[in-house]
């Protein structure tokens, strides 16, 4: 499989509209950092993990043209805000798009983009196949998908393993029966927002314990805020197999 960040930052990306601190400010392009989403080329499937607001972009700039499926994994609107733009692929692809999502999220989107899911509807909405998923493995196109439920705050969150390779963002809580579906692992991602501790997501502290738990060949951090500091001034305090991700990163499995 190859692996590509098409967006490592939080829910304001960075830098944040109207912020002038240093990080918001920095040249360098590892700093920088659209709202989280990931892109996985397997021999079967091109899936996509969220379409949060920057889709378009993070579809131009990577130069995605096929698309099989989309796994959400919540339903904030960083994660599936740019469903709108799946349209060009429904137009290339001949195609309703595959979304796979709990119910509660299915729900959001259909709450969210009522206007493509109206019995008369307006020419060129985009099109959804909504596909509710549960806490158990399912099958696209011979790729088995294992979701793993995180807690994001009180809101349960999916992450997703597929073979080797488990993503897992927005989360501050992973009980132990849920641990042990990523366990095997050797690329983990997860989310760490900031050094600070936080409500509902990962500080890098908490990140880095629950990664030296689980001990994959390599570890990669996600969903980092403003308030995590320089990219190049963070790495050199990591363990040596866990790096910070950055937009446009690309690895293999």
């Amino acid at each position: 499989m190859e692996i590509t960040f098409l967006g490592t930052g939080t829910s304001q990306g960075v830098p944040v509209i109207s912020c002038n601190c240093d990080i918001c400010k920095s040249k360098d392009s590892k700093d920088q950092r659209l709202r989280s989403s990931i892109f996985i080329q397997t021999e079967n499937n091109a899936i996509l993990i969220d379409a949060g607001p920057d889709f378009r972009q993070q579809m131009l700039r990577e130069h995605i043209s096929n698309l099989d499926a989309i796994l959400i994994t919540h339903g904030h609107k960083d994660h599936l805000g740019g469903l709108d733009d799946i349209r060009a692929f429904n137009y290339s692809q001949k195609r309703a798009m595959d979304i796979y999502a709990q119910e509660n999220v299915n729900n959001e989107i259909i709450k969210g983009y009522s206007y493509a899911f109206e019995e008369q509807k307006y020419p060129g909405v985009p099109e959804m196949n909504l596909r509710t998923i549960h806490n158990s493995p399912f099958i696209i196109n011979k790729d088995t998908i294992t979701p793993i439920e995180v807690m994001h705050h009180h809101l349960p969150v999916l992450g997703y393993r597929i073979k080797d390779f488990t993503y897992i963002t927005d989360a501050n809580y992973i009980k132990e029966t849920e641990i042990q579906k990523i366990e095997g692992s050797k690329i983990i991602v997860l989310n760490a927002l900031r050094k600070k501790k936080h409500l509902s997501h990962f500080n890098l502290d908490e990140a880095v314990a629950l990664l030296i738990k689980l001990k994959p060949e390599q570890a990669y951090l996600t969903h980092i805020s403003h308030l995590m500091g320089f990219h190049k001034e963070i790495e050199k305090e990591l363990p040596s197999f866990i790096k910070l991700a950055y937009d446009g990163l690309k690895f293999f499995v």
